[in-house]
């Protein structure tokens, strides 16, 4: 038994760490890609690149949302218990209705492109692009039911690889168009990045297809008699999600989509406005999540993991791992906030060399703890079979944004939209985090999990910034200074909540 449970915990130590370098490295290589995609097409560009990812994510939402999920939790509770048969029924079952369903969604939004550029996203320069990425959406569905699987397998190997497949092809393809002339207006460049995104994502299916019939013939014997029905448990489990996905992401659509309209009525024009939009989620947002490589990366792992010990009642493994996992969120996002609030500006500066970046960095630095456990604890929810929940909490928290979007920011301009999103981060974290105390028994430890690192990255953060302004910025490259200084408040940090005991050795290790 203990030999057992070495092996696992070696196994989940070792997807992690490969999960977490395939982010760091995608992470970082789409940051650079953003910089150069921003330089090329301009913050305008950017903002109606991002009105069309809106759409995108919508069609993509029928074909992809919660089938990825489900077919990870009945393959690992079929292969928990011996049934092969079940496991293989389980994806083929998932792959059908993902390409039907996608085929569906393609032909829609090909067939509507003129009206919703005309009428959602009032921007006619987007109708090619749209026609374009429908051709992606099929494959993107088959691509979820195989990441499922191979969730399921605890073969991240084959994920990661199929990412990185992917980003290389989307960039390669892209950089070629883009430097082969083929983009001489914001319409041929959004058109240019749908055919790299299509491209991507075909390449992508055809590499996680292969891996699958190799391993297929790895599975194990089965074990039980017949083939448990898959199709009803299977839209029992995708269903809540694919609807909260969908409508949550069909709010968010209509709600990025008024947001450039509402901001022109502050600012009195639409370019500026689009131009707003793109520096905020083209530029800032991608930033701002860069660092959650790591906790991406757990909460990925985490699904069939607690999915398998719920599912053998094993109530104490499942609050443990838990409650561990809120607190490396809680306090590594409280770090990455205190990080992007003190050197909000200069990043933008680097980066991006504006001033508008940075000041929104700032403005949205405090609400990363938020963010953060957000989306840790949706994940862990729905391992735990709790997605209704997260279907009305999603369905709440969108309807009060677009409320808000209609009534706030056509008075305030992006400031309003900044005090939208921090109503709605704080307000879906507190919901699901109250959510899963519930479930799991457990209780919230504010002064390990918050108070702690806040004081510790406080005390940091004045150490950091103090050292920069004084000597970093006199003896060093900007850009050099930077980075000093924020392995400084890291450190800084890390030393203060290892010597007051908030952290140990037994916190970190899985």
């Amino acid at each position: 038994m203990l030999l057992v449970k070495t092996v696992r915990r070696s196994a989940f130590l070792q997807n992690a760490a490969l999960l977490t370098v395939t982010s760091l490295i995608l992470r970082t290589v789409g940051i650079f890609f953003r910089i150069y995609l921003s330089n090329r097409i301009g913050a305008e560009g950017m903002g109606l690149y991002q009105l069309i990812v809106s759409v995108y994510v919508l069609a993509s939402a029928f074909a992809a949302a919660g089938i990825c999920t489900a077919v990870t939790r009945m393959v690992t509770d079929a292969l928990c218990h011996g049934n092969r048969r079940t496991a293989l029924a389980a994806l083929r079952a998932a792959v059908v209705v993902s390409i039907g369903v996608g085929v569906a969604s393609a032909l829609l939004v090909a067939l509507a492109a003129h009206p919703i550029s005309r009428f959602c996203i009032g921007d006619m320069r987007a109708v090619t692009a749209l026609r374009i990425l429908t051709v992606s959406l099929p494959f993107m569905g088959v691509s979820s039911c195989l990441k499922g699987y191979f969730m399921a397998r605890r073969r991240v190997n084959v994920t990661a690889h199929a990412q990185l497949l992917e980003q290389a092809v989307r960039i390669a393809v892209i950089a070629l168009l883009l430097e082969g002339g083929y983009a001489v207006t914001v319409a041929a460049a959004c058109a240019v990045v749908m055919v790299g995104d299509v491209v991507a994502e075909s390449a992508s299916c055809l590499h996680l297809l292969s891996a699958f019939r190799r391993d297929r013939r790895q599975l194990p014997p089965q074990n039980e008699t017949g083939v448990t029905p898959v199709m009803a448990t299977l839209m029992g489990i995708a269903l809540p999600i694919t609807v909260t996905r969908y409508l949550n992401t069909a709010l968010h659509t209509v709600e990025n989509l008024l947001v450039p309209s509402r901001l022109s009525r502050y600012t009195g024009s639409r370019a500026v406005a689009l131009a707003q939009f793109g520096s905020l989620k083209g530029m800032a947002m991608p930033l701002l999540f860069f660092p959650a490589s790591f906790l991406s990366s757990l909460a990925t792992l985490l699904i069939p993991e607690i999915s398998e010990a719920a599912s053998l009642d094993r109530q104490e493994q499942v609050k443990r791992a838990v409650a561990r996992t809120l607190h490396l969120t809680l306090t590594g996002a409280v770090l990455v906030g205190g990080v992007f609030y003190l050197y909000a500006i200069p990043l933008g500066q680097l980066l991006y060399h504006s001033d508008e970046v940075g000041c929104i960095l700032r403005a949205l630095a405090p609400l990363v703890p938020a963010m953060y456990v957000e989306s840790m604890v949706d994940g862990i929810l729905k391992g735990l079979n709790q997605q209704v929940s997260t279907l009305k909490y999603s369905l709440v928290d969108s309807a009060l944004r677009l409320c808000l979007v209609i009534t706030v920011v056509p008075r305030a301009g992006m400031a309003g939209f900044l005090f939208v999103m921090t109503v709605s981060n704080v307000l879906v974290a507190v919901l699901n985090v109250n959510r899963l105390m519930t479930v799991t028994g457990m209780r919230f430890r504010w002064r390990q999990w918050v108070v702690a690192p806040t004081l510790a990255v406080a005390v940091a953060a004045w150490g950091s910034g103090t050292l920069q302004r004084n000597v970093l910025l006199a003896a060093c490259p900007p850009i050099v200074a930077v980075a000093l200084g924020i392995l400084l408040l890291c450190g800084l940090f890390l030393l203060l909540l290892y010597g007051c005991g908030c952290i140990s050795k037994q916190d970190i290790a899985i």
